[in-house]
C-alpha cells in the first residue's frame, strides 16, 4: 500500500459512510462535491463487530467511494470523521482507527491520494488472526449487517460459527 503524505485529501470510505449506509446522511450529505467509486489496493476488509475495519494486506483490495469535501467544509468534516472513527492523532494508544494517507484507484484506472481510516495496529493484529474477513472487500456484500458499535482495541473480535 502506497502511503503518500498531503495535508488536505479527499476521503476513501468503505463502510457505514458509503451512500445508503447509516452514517452517510449523518456526516456526508450536503458536505461533499463528489463521491465516486474507487478501490483501495493493498488492504483487506473485516466485519466488525458493528462496523467494517480495513487492514493493510498485500494482494487484496477494498471497494468504496472517494469523497471530496465541499469548499470550506474540510476542517469541520475532518474533525467529525476523526471523532466518529475514534482517531485521536498519530500513534495514539486509544485509537480504534488510524487515519492514513493512501493511494486509491478510480474506475478509469487513474489514482488519487486519500485519507483512509485503517484499524489501529492492536486491533488489526487481532482481526488478521481471528476476525471475520469480507472476501469481496465490499462492505455491502457482508453476510450479516451489524450496527452495534465499534470494537474497542482491547475488546474481543467475535468469530462466526
Amino acid at each position: 500500500m502506497t502511503r503518500p503524505s498531503a495535508p488536505e485529501l479527499p476521503f476513501f470510505v468503505y463502510g457505514t459512510l458509503r451512500p445508503g449506509e447509516v452514517n452517510h446522511d449523518l456526516f456526508l450529505r450536503g458536505r461533499t462535491t463528489a463521491e465516486v467509486p474507487a478501490r483501495l489496493p493493498g488492504a483487506a476488509l473485516y466485519d466488525g463487530p458493528g462496523y467494517p475495519y480495513a487492514v493493510a494486506r498485500d494482494g487484496s483490495e477494498i471497494v468504496g467511494e472517494l469523497v471530496t469535501p465541499a469548499a470550506g467544509r474540510y476542517p469541520e468534516l475532518l474533525a467529525e470523521l476523526d471523532r466518529l472513527e475514534e482517531y485521536h492523532g498519530p500513534d495514539r494508544p486509544g485509537n480504534v482507527y488510524d487515519r492514513v494517507a493512501c493511494r486509491v484507484r478510480l474506475t478509469d484506472g487513474t489514482g488519487a491520494d486519500a485519507w483512509v481510516y485503517l484499524a489501529a495496529p492492536t486491533l488489526a493484529a487481532r482481526l488478521t488472526a481471528s476476525g471475520t474477513p469480507i472476501p469481496t472487500g465490499d462492505w455491502l456484500d457482508r453476510e450479516h449487517p451489524a450496527r452495534s458499535g465499534p470494537a474497542t482495541p482491547d475488546g474481543p473480535v467475535p468469530r462466526r460459527p
